[in-house]
């Protein structure tokens, strides 16, 4: 299947490119038979990365993210992470008042956040500089509504994460065997 079909059935099913995003952008990084030889496996882990050449900050869809697991510094860390997963849900900003404090060397480490006026405070295991993924699940869980969930694609160290309908990733999971997996299964 072509990379264009491909693209055009993924637009279909909730998953577009960003505006002014081009198959040009994604020829970049991969080659397009490496695209076409197992259709809907590759560019569903690419739907998820920033594009890999100048202007720089530009992620492929709004509706994926690669988030490296491995991701956790310092302060503000969570934050982002939180950030980011509003923005996939198509409501940058659902959960509001956020803030965070990450101390790796003394083990300390909390995220807050307001849901609809309600308060939500997580106090987060450190684990080196790996996201507490049980504090992420439940941050999800916060942000899913409308019948939309969180779905992951495995990337190693990484996952590929969508925002999406359950009748959407059937239909995605039909095309890619069954490649996304829901975060937080029933």
């Amino acid at each position: 299947m072509k990379l264009e079909q491909q693209l055009e059935k993924l637009a279909e099913l909730g998953l577009p490119l960003n505006d002014g995003i081009t198959v040009d952008d994604l020829l970049y990084s991969f080659d397009r038979e490496d695209y076409e030889k197992r259709p809907f496996d590759l560019i569903l882990l690419v739907l998820g990365i920033e594009v890999e050449r100048e202007p720089w900050g530009r992620f492929v869809s709004p509706r994926a993210w690669n988030f490296d697991t491995e991701c956790i510094y310092s302060t503000g860390d969570y934050v982002r992470i939180v950030k980011r997963l509003c923005e996939l849900s198509g409501d940058p900003g659902y959960l509001t008042d956020l803030s965070d404090y990450v101390n790796l060397e003394s083990g300390d480490a909390w995220l807050k956040y307001n849901k609809n006026d309600i308060k939500r405070d997580w106090n987060i295991e450190v684990s080196d500089d790996w996201a507490d993924l049980m504090t992420v699940f439940d941050i999800m869980n916060d942000i899913e509504r409308d019948g939309k969930r969180f779905y992951f694609k495995d990337n190693g160290q990484s996952m590929v994460l969508f925002y999406l309908d359950p009748a959407n990733i059937a239909e995605l999971n039909e095309l890619s065997g069954d490649a996304l997996k829901p975060v937080n299964p029933e």
